[in-house]
């Protein structure tokens, strides 16, 4: 069983609920996850997708360390290609001030999604490939030990200790491994490939002044409820989101479970729709506990980043209570 457990909201919207509502949904769901003893809470970034409203993480941040006392809080991710390392550190050195000891800066090489928002962004795909350059120059703007621009300075950032975590697949875990980095990879729909990425990164890590030794954070969905059937629909809205999407090239808001089920879908729809439902760890918590513990054997991961969105704000918020009962969190 992995037993330091965290979350990631990428603040999802849903059907009648405005963007502004997914916001402060998210740092009420932070309060909770500090109550329930979850070890830390990650925000995420997106840009233009009209189904998710975090598109500035670092500010959201912000406000979720506002309203907690003492869970950790950081990004997951900043997508460094979109930005510049030295604004990247400065932003981190404002919430390592403001909230000293709780700051998590993790870090992923996306870039937006479409070209259309790549251009508004400044940015093309091939910047994803200066990933490993870019988070060398970050991590010396936090140490002090950059050279490119010897008359600047990342202030208040220089000389914080804010632990940096790479986010990634495949390429981006030997990047992690290099820099001497913890690493968080996702997703566990498949088990195989992951415990593969981890194996990988623990063979190549390079110890450094930022880890003595890997540090691996699996990610991916868990729904828990009194019956597996109950814990299913927890992920229909988040399902048919994803096959809707695909089909359509809008990712839209969540919409009820019962509306989902409802739905006539093409082939095409039904075929995604069940494919985005498939390997997600749902199920009573006797179920869920033997899934839990089953990936701890094949990953040895030292963190679960669980990643559950739905509609349903009440189940969402029991499921996390469950989980947190399943591996004796610490309220």
């Amino acid at each position: 069983m992995i037993r330091k457990l965290s979350i990631l909201d990428r603040s999802r919207t849903r059907r009648g609920h405005p963007a502004p509502q997914a916001l402060r949904d998210t740092v009420a769901l932070a309060r909770t996850a500090e109550d329930l003893g979850y070890h830390r809470f990650w925000v995420s970034e997106h840009h233009s997708v009209p189904g998710v409203a975090g598109s500035a993480p670092t500010v959201l941040a912000a406000a979720v360390a506002g309203a907690t006392d003492r869970i950790r809080v950081g990004t997951g991710g900043v997508m460094l290609p979109n930005h510049q390392p030295l604004v990247v550190a400065e932003q981190f050195g404002v919430l390592e001030s403001l909230f000293p000891g709780r700051i998590d800066m993790g870090l992923g090489r996306s870039v937006g999604f479409t070209n259309g928002i790549r251009r508004a962004l400044g940015r093309d795909t091939g910047d994803a490939d200066r990933f490993e350059e870019q988070l060398t120059e970050l991590l010396g703007w936090l140490d002090g030990t950059q050279q490119a621009h010897p008359e600047v300075h990342a202030h208040p950032a220089e000389g914080l200790r804010t632990p940096a975590y790479v986010l990634a697949t495949g390429e981006g875990a030997g990047i992690a491994a290099r820099a001497g980095l913890p690493l968080v990879v996702g997703d566990l729909r498949r088990r195989d490939r992951v415990a593969e990425i981890v194996e990988g990164y623990r063979k190549e890590f390079r110890p450094s002044a930022r880890g003595a030794e890997p540090y691996v954070v699996v990610s991916g969905t868990v729904a828990v409820a009194a019956t597996p059937e109950e814990a299913r629909r927890i992920l229909l809205p988040e399902a048919w989101s994803v096959a809707y999407s695909r089909t359509r090239g809008s990712f839209p808001p969540l919409h009820p479970a019962e509306e989902v089920e409802a739905l006539e879908m093409t082939p095409k729809e039904r075929e995604l729709y069940e494919g985005a439902l498939t390997g997600h760890i749902h199920g009573t918590p006797d179920q869920v506990a033997a899934e839990l513990s089953a990936v701890a054997d094949l990953t040895g991961a030292d963190e679960l980043l669980v990643t559950t969105s739905t509609y349903d704000r009440t189940a969402l918020l029991d499921s996390y209570t469950q989980l947190a009962r399943i591996a004796g969190l610490a309220p």
